[in-house]
């Protein structure tokens, strides 16, 4: 059967010639010159490879990961120099190969695709028109190769839950216990986790990290070099702070941020990452597939988290909007499992015994996902930290809302020491959750 190719510039198309004398695997559909062309034949369906020339511009793992998603497999020469940025899910030839050798690469390329071993198939959900056939996506395998660490994304729907004050206190707790710990703010809607710990950063880490990310060759050791490193009570936290504005969501792309994720887990043990509360789809742009997504950047995180932690308000209005924020997870990213989390549990709020009357409303009421933990309410403590820029256990650590974070982390208050060798922050472990996270 043969493969409909298309190719971009002068190099690719000058072996057009030579792979139809041999009548083989590979037919050229078109030829074209531009790179919005050829996204534009992609889209079509009109091939199933493309032939890129050395040196094409805007070649990024956004373009790629779009492509692979349309069934298109990409296939690069190489001006015979070392390729300094390595694109996953990129065939890689030299310009001055023979087109017998052409041709085989297109045919691997495009078998990768047909086999699903280079579809990234949890990007899916943070792409509308592109669901996974299945529930439990392959693992990404970025260049360096997957790290060890875990990754926690802590997410809940709108209203200011205090899912920020959750994700920085976790990642505090983890990091003060011993650990390396990496904290991500990845809301697209209102990043505020460098200014809660003082960062003056108006380069924005997360941005700048998805955008070497998306150049390729990505690492655990470059994003160590854009990360901000903080003093948390005789620990070390890195950060990547969070975009300045919310105009700038467009940076935040999806294959980039995965990228980054890949990256984390190679460079600590833990990565807490802060997502933004909305999952909608974007459906209004969903005509045009290479359009940026606001909300692919909080659908990304959730896909790629090992563990979701999800934080409600404990009243009246947070707890039903936790129901319907959690059949949406459901139905947007099948493969999370959340774990409920009620922040700002008070009795004026919730009635006398605030916990009994959550737990036994959400019994009722709720989902079949039990509540996790219960955080009480400290506005004080919590405007301490916030005013002083660090974590509750530096400026209040008798708070109740501490010691409760800490338990939710699996921290012992009180015990605190450096982690021996044998121990790993991947082996935390949740109250309410008999195993440990998953492997």
């Amino acid at each position: 059967m043969s493969i409909p190719v298309i190719t971009l510039g002068a190099a690719a198309s000058a072996y057009v010639p030579g792979l139809e004398q041999l009548r083989g695997p590979v037919t050229v559909v078109r030829r074209c010159q531009e790179l919005p062309e050829l996204v534009a034949a992609c889209q079509t369906g009109l091939a199933r490879a493309a032939i890129i020339a050395p040196g094409t511009a805007g070649l990024t793992a956004s373009l790629v990961d779009r492509l692979r998603f349309a069934g298109v497999a990409v296939v690069a020469l190489t001006d015979g120099a070392p390729v300094a940025d390595v694109l996953d899910g990129v065939e890689y030839v030299g310009s001055a190969v023979e087109p017998e050798v052409l041709a085989e690469a297109v045919s691997r390329a495009v078998e990768r695709i047909g086999d699903g071993s280079d579809r990234r198939g949890a990007l899916a959900y943070a792409d509308p028109l592109h669901l996974p056939e299945t529930s439990s996506p392959p693992p990404v395998s970025p260049v360096e190769g997957p790290g060890e660490g875990r990754v926690v994304a802590v997410w809940g729907p709108s209203g200011s839950p205090g899912r920020t004050t959750v994700a920085i206190n976790i990642a505090a707790e983890l990091a003060a216990a011993g650990g390396s710990v990496l904290l991500v703010d990845a809301d697209t809607y209102g990043a505020s986790i460098g200014a809660s710990l003082g960062l003056l950063d108006e380069s924005a880490g997360l941005a700048q990290a998805c955008r070497i990310a998306d150049q390729g060759g990505f690492s655990g050791p470059a994003l160590g070099r854009v990360a901000v490193s903080v003093a948390i009570k005789g620990g070390r936290l890195r950060v990547l702070t969070g975009i300045t504005r919310p105009d700038r969501w467009p940076e935040l792309r999806p294959a980039a941020l995965g990228q980054v994720l890949d990256a984390a887990r190679s460079l600590a043990d833990v990565t807490v990452v802060d997502c933004g509360f909305c999952l909608e789809a974007d459906e209004e742009l969903s005509f045009d597939t290479l359009a940026p997504r606001r909300n692919g950047a909080a659908l990304r995180c959730l896909e790629a988290a090992d563990s979701v932690i999800a934080v409600g308000g404990a009243d009246a209005i947070g707890v039903p909007r936790m129901v319907k924020a959690l059949a949406e997870l459901a139905e947007r990213v099948p493969t999370a499992v959340p774990r409920v989390v009620f922040n700002k549990v008070r009795a004026p709020a919730a009635g006398r015994s605030p916990e009994a009357q959550l737990r036994e409303a959400w019994e009722r009421f709720g989902p079949a996902t039990p509540i996790t933990a219960f955080l009480p309410a400290d506005h004080a403590a919590a405007d301490q930290a916030l005013l002083a820029g660090t974590a509750l256990l530096e400026t209040a650590p008798a708070s109740a809302l501490r010691i409760a974070i800490a338990d939710l982390a699996e921290v012992p208050v009180g015990e605190r020491r450096r982690r021996t060798p044998g121990r790993r922050l991947r082996d935390v472990r949740f109250p309410g959750k008999p195993d440990r996270l998953p492997r």
